[in-house]
């Protein structure tokens, strides 16, 4: 265990800062800064797969959203300001949005997405042999691949079929093991 481990464990007191689990524990360093207690938020498995983009926004799980902006703790705020900004679709989270005030800096932080995260949404969604993919498409997976938060694998030849366009086009949307989770295209090829 690190110090940043420990610092993080004490201050969240051995729970997820953002829903509460506290299973699956670990350290999530907010973008563009670098990993410090005041830079990193302690998140479980399921908080980290869905702030990774390993799986789509689960609109229901971020109700935690509800307590957990209130933070007193501003690098928890940030990570919940930039959450209710990615559910912006959600009513809820909309009326949060409008209810909450952060200091100036720490909005400015949360404004401060890195470049690598804004997709450009005029390219096409392509397959990794530069198919266009369109919605209600059917894909095969090129390659296992390891489930986070879901603790399965995905094998490589399964079929995952109606698939949904995300506002990323290296992403899609669909269904495997009757789990909805966020797919790479560059392991899918269409079928």
């Amino acid at each position: 265990m690190t110090d940043l481990d420990r610092a993080l464990g004490a201050r969240a007191g051995g729970r997820c800062e953002l829903c509460g689990a506290t299973e699956a524990l670990r350290v999530y360093v907010v973008p563009p800064r670098s990993a410090a207690p005041d830079t990193s938020v302690l998140v479980c498995g399921t908080c980290a797969a869905q702030l990774a983009g390993d799986a789509a926004l689960d609109p229901t799980h971020w109700f935690c959203l509800k307590e957990s902006i209130w933070s007193e703790v501003p690098v928890v705020q940030v990570v919940g300001l930039r959450l209710l900004a990615r559910l912006g679709d959600a009513s809820w989270a909309a009326e949060l949005r409008a209810q909450i005030w952060v200091p100036d800096e720490v909005q400015a932080w949360a404004d401060d997405v890195p470049a690598e995260a804004e997709p450009d949404v005029d390219a096409p969604t392509l397959d990794s042999h530069g198919a266009p993919l369109a919605t209600g498409d059917s894909v095969t997976l090129i390659k296992d691949l390891d489930v986070k938060g879901a603790g399965f694998v995905a094998k490589r030849g399964t079929l995952v079929k109606n698939i949904r366009l995300t506002d990323d086009p290296a992403h899609v949307e669909g269904k495997v093991n009757g789990v909805a989770i966020v797919l790479k295209t560059q392991f899918l090829k269409k079928a």
